[in-house]
């Protein structure tokens, strides 16, 4: 096993990421290195305040967009859901999926870690 069959074991679309950095393998692994950062450094709390989640939108659409580059599919399908159920004032429904999300955000970092 190495860093791209794990992460395809977790539903990564590694061809897909490294196809839109033009197959750089080394540049993809750089910016992984900085989407886990960016996850471990400003992650979103489940325990979010329902009624003051602005904070909560910004860091979710950031990880939406990041994720959504390197193509790291199952987080970037469910922060766009986040995001989206936040902008229509559905933050309990959010929640849920935000919950549903964290194992698998967390066997990812902990995947990009274990090949840095």
């Amino acid at each position: 096993m190495n860093l791209f069959d794990e992460l395809k074991g977790l539903g990564v679309d590694v061809e897909e990421g490294l196809k839109r950095l033009n197959g750089n393998e080394a540049f993809y692994k750089r910016m992984l290195g900085s989407v886990q950062s960016m996850m471990e450094k400003a992650p979103v709390d489940p325990e979010f305040d329902a009624n003051d989640y602005q904070g909560v939108i910004e860091s979710a659409h950031a990880i939406k967009g990041a994720t959504g580059n390197l193509s790291l599919t199952p987080l970037y399908k469910a922060y766009t859901d986040i995001v989206d159920l936040l902008r229509q004032d559905k933050p309990e429904e959010a929640r849920k999926i935000l919950v549903d999300i964290l194992p698998v955000q967390a066997q990812i970092i902990d995947v990009i870690n274990k090949y840095k």
